[in-house]
């Protein structure tokens, strides 16, 4: 077993919070680069606990940084013209990296975000369909039937109730699943299935040395056992979902017309999906679905919390063009403050804060040779941050994403779903979902940071805040 040294702890860039700086020049948490890269047992220690520390500030400052590291030669991207090339130009010769495959496949299967090759480009296929913008738009009203339920609960509460606002969103996206892609249940409460799902990357998400190093799986990886009882009960969730939509369709019963019946069809239908790929993406999207969203969600209620002037901004936008209509029809293209708060949230925490590549064959990417054993790094954390891309780029700023200055954003500067074909298929399902609830949230309450606590991201496949984001809620 790899024994891993002990470290420094990891400084984080002070949040400014009654200092003498304009509030509007608050610079949220985030650990603060490196002055020089990891060593070999430094670089494992921190993948393990948390990735997003590893950067230096070179990463920051310079487009494409080579280094040869412990677990093989790593070329870092932040230009976008050779990020384009990587994931549209030349595509085809670039597969998942194995170290990214390796974490997830074990709880989320092959399916659409694991898939190589032929099963990819099917089930891609196979799913687009439950994607298209008519149908996520016939979606809104079941979104926003859930998000009438939170606020009705969070109405019984009392003023300047504590709660866990991450907790809740994870709640609250896992309920916008059950009434949408999934409309006759999730066979499960989702207060344990989202405990169980939150539990369980919690561990995925610690990367094991062994597999950071590219190790034989069938070595044991030792202190992973934690998982075992929360995957049962998110395997159980994901086997009687299917089981019971199986049991209506051989009873000849009319089926919802959502992503379950649409996977199912196809597994039946010539060249269609097997039985392990359908299972694996309803477990993707109960798991991964909701988890970026929700945290997207988190991280936009902490930022309106730390930026008063930006909620003030946004509350004025709901009050004036929403007001007491009716979001299960209300044209959410109108909310421009709304979206761009959600933007830039996740500008500065994206959901997924890695992308990782590996080619196929040789080649060169910006004058530069890669071969197999090249592991490309597309961090959308760095590239969101980076000096070269962005005016003061740890600063919260959602004018960044303002309609006139939206259409200056480079497409490859911006990462929040990926990009070119292996794009994020759920990205208007998550985005029309993350604006609603934000709008509902905002027209009845207010959330405000408590005392004592520390808000720090930590990377767990997706970027969350540790130990979870205790707000206070108020009534407006």
């Amino acid at each position: 077993m790899v024994s891993l040294p002990r470290s420094a702890p990891v400084e984080f860039v002070p949040d400014a919070r009654g200092s003498a700086r304009s509030a509007a020049r608050r610079v949220p948490p985030a650990p603060l680069p490196r002055e020089k890269p990891l060593g070999g047992l430094g670089l494992l220690k921190a993948l393990r606990t948390n990735p997003i520390t590893i950067w230096t500030r070179t990463h920051f400052e310079e487009p494409i940084v080579l280094r040869d590291t412990i677990i093989g030669p790593m070329c870092i991207l932040s230009d976008p013209a050779a990020i384009k090339h990587v994931l549209v130009d030349n595509a085809r010769n670039y597969r998942k990296g194995v170290l990214q495959t390796r974490v997830l496949r074990p709880g989320l299967g092959n399916g659409v975000l694991t898939a190589e090759g032929e099963s990819w480009r099917t089930q891609r296929r196979a799913l687009a369909p439950a994607f298209t913008p008519r149908l996520i738009e016939s979606f809104q009203p079941a979104m926003a039937g859930v998000a009438a339920t939170l606020v009705a609960r969070w109405s019984e509460l009392g003023d300047g109730a504590r709660i866990d606002a991450a907790r809740e969103m994870t709640h609250v996206t896992l309920e916008v699943l059950e009434r949408t892609i999934f409309s006759d249940g999730l066979a499960s409460e989702p207060a344990a299935l989202a405990q169980a799902i939150t539990r369980y990357l919690d561990t995925l998400g610690r990367v094991h040395p062994f597999d950071a190093l590219d190790l034989p799986a069938w070595l044991p990886r030792f202190g992973q056992g934690r998982s075992k009882e929360a995957l049962a009960i998110f395997n159980l969730a994901v086997d009687t979902i299917i089981a019971r939509r199986r049991e209506l369709l051989a009873r000849g019963e009319e089926a919802p017309r959502d992503l379950l019946t649409l996977l199912l069809e196809a597994q039946i239908s010539q060249n269609g999906l097997a039985p392990d790929e359908v299972r694996a993406n309803i477990a993707t999207f109960i798991a991964a679905g909701h988890e970026t969203t929700a945290n997207t969600l988190s991280w936009s209620l902490f930022l309106l919390a730390f930026a008063p002037e930006w909620r003030e901004r946004l509350e004025q936008e709901i009050d004036e063009i929403v007001g007491d209509a009716d979001l299960a029809s209300f044209a959410l293209d109108r909310l421009v403050v709304t979206k761009a708060v959600i933007e830039e949230a996740l500008r500065l925490y994206p959901p997924a804060p890695s992308i990782t590549r590996q080619p196929i064959g040789e080649d060169v990417i910006a004058g530069h040779k890669v071969g197999p054993r090249t592991r490309v790094v597309i961090s959308p954390f760095v590239l969101h941050r980076h000096r070269l891309l962005w005016d003061e780029p740890e600063r919260f700023d959602p004018s960044r994403f303002l309609p006139e200055a939206r259409l200056c954003v480079d497409r490859f500067a911006y990462l929040p779903f990926g990009a070119g074909p292996r794009i994020c298929i759920g990205a208007g399902f998550a985005l029309q979902e993350a604006i609603l609830l934000l709008a509902a949230i905002t027209r009845r309450f207010r959330l405000d940071l408590t005392a004592g606590h520390e808000v720090r991201p930590v990377q767990r496949v997706t970027l969350r805040p540790q130990g979870g984001l205790p707000m206070l809620l108020r009534r407006r």
